[in-house]
């Protein structure tokens, strides 16, 4: 299947992004400490909605090949099992009455090496890089709760620009929804599925993992 109207849908989320990064980094330069070689951002857990997933798994598999490509899903095998076992530990504290938000406080400090992180600490696919790291250093805020990078010059209680990620969110739910309808696959829920970068990189996004089912031609009926 052809992706790319819903691509481009996606394209204009990340260009909103970039714009309210730029506009936030340009009303408080002295916040906003990003840099080349800081990878804070890149050891952070996130996950990707089903839109962004498959256009990353895209770009990943027409920028590299051979061994560099090997590689690079090497690392995405071993950030997949720790992520895993996170996330395994977090439903347990969940069964146990631990809170949510206690939960997630004990996540964001688990560091992760995203496994498009090279050996310089740049990011292998940057220009092709998930929204959430295009945002990591300005504020943002989840569930009514704010967050910031560690790094940055933010100082608690003053009040900032801040993006919503809920209302981010809902939109990637949306073209991965209007995505989902226009496949006709098997899987109707598969607009909530949300996946970590290393299983984006390592899932082979067929026809048989999409539940795609072809279509019978007009006219043709099957035999009795």
């Amino acid at each position: 299947m052809d992706f790319t109207q819903f691509f481009k849908q996606y394209e204009v989320l990340v260009a909103s992004a970039e714009k309210a990064f730029n506009r936030v980094r340009e009303l408080h330069p002295e916040a906003v400490r990003c840099a080349t070689r800081c990878s804070d951002c890149c050891h952070a857990l996130f996950d990707l909605s089903l839109v962004e997933a498959l256009y990353i798994n895209q770009k990943f598999s027409e920028t590299f090949s051979g061994a560099k490509k090997h590689a690079i899903l090497e690392r995405a095998n071993r950030a997949d099992r720790k992520i895993y076992r996170i996330k395994k530990d977090a439903v347990k504290a969940r069964d146990e009455g631990v809170s949510e938000v206690e939960i997630l406080g004990r996540m964001s400090m688990e560091r992760v090496p995203c496994p498009l992180l090279g050996e310089d600490d740049t990011c292998e696919l940057y220009a092709f890089r998930p929204i959430t790291c295009r945002l990591y250093g300005i504020p943002t805020s989840s569930n009514g709760v704010s967050h910031t990078c560690g790094m940055s010059g933010f100082e608690q209680g003053k009040p900032y620009p801040t993006v919503n990620m809920d209302a981010l969110h809902e939109k990637l739910y949306q073209v991965s929804k209007d995505m989902v309808d226009a496949m006709k696959t098997r899987y109707t829920r598969m607009a909530e599925m949300l996946v970590p970068l290393s299983m984006a990189l390592l899932t082979d996004y067929d026809d048989t993992y999409l539940g795609i089912t072809p279509e019978k031609p007009e006219g043709k009926e099957e035999n009795a």
